[in-house]
């Protein structure tokens, strides 16, 4: 029996792509919009947001990331929905860049290197494609994907791609916010990921795993290639060495 085919399907920001440097330059565009009174204190409540609640969730809020929650903040302060659409195309010209600065998950390059071959490996963004290949180059990803999929408008646009994986053998759907990264492909039968600092305030979230950060899901994916099943429990050594 022909082996079934494995792929990691991976969000890009906030799983791939960490730091709050793109929410930080969307924020300073959205706040030009402002008097430089306004504008200043409407990005440094963002900042001080963002510091306490890295990924944006900030309680009393119904952000699901720092985008909304700069979304949010910006119409409380009547921030026209255009003003604030161009402000975030905006802030994607800066992506990767010292005015929007990222970086990749400790040892996540190395990791992704070493399943080439193993795994058919993708990411799914909402973003535009806008400085998308130049920030994976940046992050030393390039070439690591076997396909990048921007502007997906999930949660419903990720439904199309997991069924196209999903007749080539198992998907993995890996990402920081539930409703769009996970749930939908969950519901189409792939198993799911959840991956942040704050993932145990999702509580309506029910993915296959929880885990507070990127190395910490690598030895459930090693093992899963290897055959055993996708479980909650974290292999021991010996289980990782046997697979």
């Amino acid at each position: 029996m022909a082996r079934r085919r494995h792929t990691l399907l991976f969000d890009f920001d906030g799983t791939v792509a960490l730091g709050s440097g793109p929410v930080l330059a969307y924020a300073r565009l959205a706040a030009a919009a402002l008097g430089p009174r306004d504008a200043e204190t409407f990005a440094a409540t963002i900042a001080a947001s963002l510091l306490d609640y890295p990924h944006g969730r900030v309680p009393g809020t119904d952000a699901i990331d720092g985008y909304d929650l700069v979304r949010i903040r910006a119409t409380e302060h009547g921030i026209d929905p255009q003003v604030l659409g161009r402000a975030y195309l905006a802030s994607r010209e800066q992506l990767a860049t010292a005015l929007a600065p990222v970086h990749a998950p400790q040892g996540f390059a190395d990791f992704l290197g070493g399943l080439r071959g193993e795994a058919t490996l993708l990411v799914a963004t909402n973003a535009p494609a806008t400085r998308l290949d130049a920030a994976l180059a940046e992050l030393g990803l390039d070439g690591l994907f076997d396909a990048v999929y921007p502007s997906v408008g999930k949660p419903a646009g990720l439904v199309p791609i997991v069924d196209d994986w999903l007749e080539h053998g198992d998907v993995l759907s890996i990402g920081d916010i539930w409703a769009n990264d996970l749930a939908p492909a969950q519901a189409r039968g792939a198993l799911t990921a959840l991956v942040g600092p704050d993932q145990d305030e999702a509580d309506a979230a029910t993915p296959d795993i929880r885990v507070p950060s990127m190395p910490e899901l690598y030895p459930f994916i090693t093992a899963w290639l290897a055959g055993s099943p996708f479980s909650t429990q974290l292999p021991t050594t010996t289980e990782r060495l046997d697979s």
